[in-house]
């Protein structure tokens, strides 16, 4: 694989941790392949906070389109969205990856896991989780480095690490393309 030009990866977000877990999967997917890896800050289409599978989703696809419009030479544009959704009366984090080629598209979803009751609280009233985790845990800005799912397995699993089986679904239509077929033209 040597000899092939270097493909480049536009992925929509300047965080860290989406970064980290954008090259990882794409490294152990395509292992020998070159890519290229960029980054831009793009928005999310949706509000800071998702609060629903749905909305998470969305806002996964908007980054990875909005990538798209901005880098329109590149061969993958990577959107990764984390959301809460209640259930049962308790809320679950959990995040959307989506990958986008020239011809297909694919997605991915990370493990949920639930928020303890005091994070979850703030999250209701209007904080951002990364914010929430913040208070709670004395933190700062720790969206970036190991996220509310490193806070409380005092980080026996960060939060790249809970994003990068999520890319490497989500890549599953570019590694099978036999198995997936191409969009077609609209």
């Amino acid at each position: 694989m040597g000899n092939e030009a270097q493909k480049a990866v536009v992925i929509a977000s300047r965080n860290p941790v989406k970064e980290r877990a954008a090259r990882i999967g794409f490294e152990r997917m395509f292992a020998g392949a070159d890519f290229i890896f960029e980054s831009l800050s793009v928005p999310s289409g949706v509000s800071d906070q998702p609060l629903s599978g749905k909305e998470t989703l969305a806002g996964a696809e908007f980054r990875a389109e909005s990538a798209r419009r901005a880098a329109p030479n590149a061969e993958y544009w990577v959107g990764i969205e984390g959301g809460v959704e209640e259930i049962r009366g308790d809320l679950m984090a959990f995040a959307w990856v989506v990958i986008l080629s020239k011809d297909r598209v694919g997605r991915g979803q990370t493990a949920g896991f639930f928020l303890p009751p005091r994070v979850a609280e703030l999250v209701r009233q209007g904080k951002e989780l990364g914010e929430a985790d913040d208070l709670v845990f004395g933190q700062q800005n720790s969206k970036q480095k190991n996220g509310a799912i490193g806070l409380l397995t005092d980080d026996a699993l960060d939060r790249t690490q809970l994003y990068e089986p999520a890319v490497l679904m989500a890549l599953i239509p570019f590694k099978k393309t036999d198995l997936y077929p191409a969009l077609k033209e609209e």
